[in-house]
């Protein structure tokens, strides 16, 4: 007599990732043009199907090599799992989504279905990839400001200055520079290298290297958040 055996339904399984960087100053998302139905010509996040024995971050590492020639990032961490049976027209289609980070220096070179976008200004995705590219920007404001997650957006080194400007473009809301420093070496997050910015053509004062402490997530200040200045230029937390 043979033993009784369950049967249950699977779906198809996608990886997908909301790649961020901060370029020209503002927030930008890495998206890709899908060439095929569905959602032909819309731009969308990159990353495709689970391959047999892929771990889930195999999986979106590896498709982010292949598809858009993206190996630089700085980090990267489960976003959220999609599982809504109506989010693809075609097939019953379960979707976990990672953010990724890449540092303001590297410029990854793209293929041409491959480009940068405003996450301001978003273009029509297909899927529901739109509210995936806002949850990511979301989960990296937060991690902004209790956590030391600035490292994967700064270069190696950095003025204040110069963080100052990839927060405030991260955050989408002016930083203090003189606040920003004050708190993040309180907390121990930033270190002085000794060195200095040379002068620009229009000569000033150098400005000061720092970097972060570690390239490792860490949590700093479990309560802290950076809040946009007020009528009374309200300190960050």
């Amino acid at each position: 007599m043979s033993e009784p055996t369950t049967r249950h339904p699977t779906p198809a399984h996608v990886t997908l990732a909301v790649v961020l960087q901060v370029r020209d100053g503002v927030l930008q998302a890495l998206l890709w043009q899908r060439a095929r139905e569905p959602f032909k010509g819309r731009w969308s996040l990159p990353g495709g199907y689970l391959a047999e024995r892929d771990t889930l971050e195999d999986s979106i590492r590896r498709h982010l090599a292949e598809k858009v020639d993206v190996r630089e990032l700085s980090h990267l961490e489960q976003l959220e799992t999609l599982s809504d049976p109506t989010r693809s027209p075609r097939e019953w289609q379960l979707a976990t989504a990672y953010l990724g980070l890449v540092p303001s220096d590297i410029d990854p070179e793209l293929p041409g279905d491959t480009d940068w976008h405003r996450v301001d200004d978003l273009p029509p995705l297909a899927f529901d990839h739109g509210s995936i590219v806002l949850a990511g920007r979301e989960r990296l404001r937060a991690k902004l400001s209790y956590t030391n997650l600035g490292f994967a957006l700064a270069p190696d080194e950095f003025t204040i200055s110069e963080l100052r400007d990839l927060y405030a473009a991260a955050l989408g809301h002016d930083v203090s520079a003189t606040n920003l420093q004050r708190v993040l070496l309180r907390r121990e997050v930033l270190e002085p290298t000794g060195r200095q910015r040379a002068s620009g053509p229009t000569g000033g004062r150098p400005g000061s290297l720092f970097r972060f402490r570690t390239s490792e997530l860490e949590i700093t200040d479990q309560f802290a958040v950076l809040r946009p200045p007020g009528p009374a230029r309200l300190p960050v937390a």
